[in-house]
């Protein structure tokens, strides 16, 4: 049993997508894996014009993370809370923009929620936020490398869950693995993640499947 058949019923919920951009990808993709709501997690580049670009030609793109959250579960406004109180989001902090702090919206109720919890942002910190607002527009994948950078950096857990990725490219839009992405760099427990299982919409047997991979799970 791969992890496609495993989560078929989360793969199945309905979502909504953010992007975010606050600095070094690989730290926000790890933070928002470790949310219960979160279902996918991909970083990548966006906010920029040029066509293509990679890791070592950015150009005007910025480091991202897109994150797929069941609504029902999460809103977007506490999304954005998580963005804007886990990274400096004014201009002077950076060189460049491939560290820029970005939000793209994809409709006018994402944009309203961004305007209302960035005035409340800034009258908290009592100065203003400058981070770049703007439509989505594209997003393009980041090279394999990069995705659920944490957990490769653990290959003996790698190794107890292979049977469940037969190609490495399958961790990029796995919750499983957005979890335990998450969970290797100290956002939430192994027992959160064994509870939040048994509920998932999935079959019986592809729970204990995950709850066993859990329990033995060595880093």
């Amino acid at each position: 049993m791969t992890i496609v058949e495993v989560e078929r019923g989360v793969h199945e919920v309905p979502f909504e997508t953010a992007l975010f951009g606050m600095g070094c990808f690989w730290g926000p993709e790890s933070r928002f894996g470790g949310i219960s709501a979160v279902l996918r997690t991909r970083v990548g580049y966006a906010g920029g014009t040029s066509e293509n670009p990679t890791y070592r030609k950015l150009d005007d793109h910025t480091e991202t993370v897109e994150v797929d959250f069941d609504p029902r579960l999460v809103s977007y406004e506490e999304l954005l809370k998580v963005f804007w109180n886990n990274h400096y989001p004014n201009r002077d902090a950076y060189k460049g923009r491939q560290y820029l702090s970005i939000l793209r919206y994809r409709n006018e109720k994402q944009l309203h929620d961004i305007t209302r919890i960035k005035k409340e942002m800034e009258a908290s910190i009592g100065e203003g936020i400058e981070t770049e607002i703007a439509p989505f527009e594209s997003f393009t994948l980041a090279e394999p490398r990069h995705q659920k950078y944490y957990l490769k950096r653990y290959p003996k857990a790698l190794e107890q869950i292979e049977v469940l990725y037969p190609d490495l490219g399958m961790l990029v839009d796995s919750t499983f693995a957005a979890r335990l992405n998450g969970f290797v760099k100290g956002f939430g427990t192994r027992q959160d993640l064994l509870t939040e299982v048994k509920k998932w919409p999935i079959t019986s047997d592809a729970q204990q499947l995950l709850i066993d991979r859990l329990q033995n799970m060595k880093c």
